[in-house]
Order: C-alpha cells, then structure tokens, then sequence
C-alpha cells in the first residue's frame, strides 16, 4: 500500500464530497457546493490517496473567511490567529491505516507555509454523538479540550487546541 498526500484538487470534489458525506456525524454533512466552497477558502486543502484511489481528505482554515460555522465562529470569537482543521474524513475501507496520521503531519509541515503567524491548531470532536476513536487520536496528538460548545444542530463538541511548532 502506498499512501501519498497531495494538494487538493478541483477534480477531486465529488470524490472528497462522497467522503464527507459518509463520515457523517463525525463530519457534518454539507451539500457539494459548500464543499467546494470550504476548500477554495482554506489555507490548507490535501486529499491522501492509496494507489491513486483518493482515500480521505482534510480541510483547514485560516481566520476571517466567510465561513458560516458555529464552531469556528467560537474559535475565532478567542483566538486571535490560528488554523482551524474544519474536517478530515477517511474513506471506510482506509480507516484504521495510518492515513489520518499521514494526513495530519502533512498539515503540521505546511502550517507555517500557509499561516506563519498562526499560534494555535484548533478543531473540535463530537461528544454527542460521542465519537471516542477521535478523542484518544487527538489526545495523542497532544490535543487539549479548552472548552465545549453545543452548536445549533444538537451536536456537542470538545473544542481542542494544540500550540502550533514553530518551524
């Protein structure tokens, strides 16, 4: 198995949508178009394939774009400059393989690149639905819960700061 992590592209939407859409609670389901929208306003957009297959994706944002989550809007109402990871999903069949690990360390590398003054590495988890694989991946990630927040959808989330390294 060969696992390469690449820029997101284009051509990659309707495979990175059906990704995201069966991920969902453990992403929140969005309609294509605001997929496409996510992507083009982030400061760090990968997709990882296996074989050229595309096998998960990540999203990651910079402060002051219009998107309209509430989530980030709570970030962004207490940290001043950071990077937001808005979701990263794994096919099902790729799950378990070392992909989300791969994809994180990518955004690690180009975060300085793509937000050289950024402090902080932010995202949130779902506790309800509870979602306890990705508590106890971010925890090993050095993941911190500063707070919780319940959006308007019903879903409580830990939301989860990592100081970002300088390079």
């Amino acid at each position: 198995m060969t696992v390469t992590v690449r820029a997101y592209s284009p051509a990659d939407l309707a495979t990175v949508h059906a990704i995201n859409q069966a991920e969902v609670p453990a992403v929140g389901s969005e309609p294509v178009e605001e997929i496409e929208h996510i992507a083009a306003i982030s400061a760090i957009a990968l997709v990882a394939t296996v074989d050229d297959a595309i096998a998960g994706f990540t999203l990651v944002l910079p402060p002051g774009t219009d998107y309209k989550s509430d989530n980030y809007a709570w970030f962004a109402e207490r940290y001043a400059d950071f990077l937001y990871l808005d979701r990263v999903a794994i096919a099902p069949p790729y799950q378990r393989m070392g992909i989300g690990r791969a994809l994180y360390d990518e955004v690690a590398a180009q975060a300085r690149r793509a937000r050289p003054s950024a402090t902080d590495w932010l995202l949130e988890v779902n506790l309800r639905p509870r979602n306890d694989r990705s508590l106890a991946f971010h925890a090993a990630l050095g993941f911190q819960e500063v707070g919780q927040h319940e959006s308007r959808h019903g879903y409580l989330v830990s939301m989860m700061a990592r100081p970002l390294v300088s390079a």
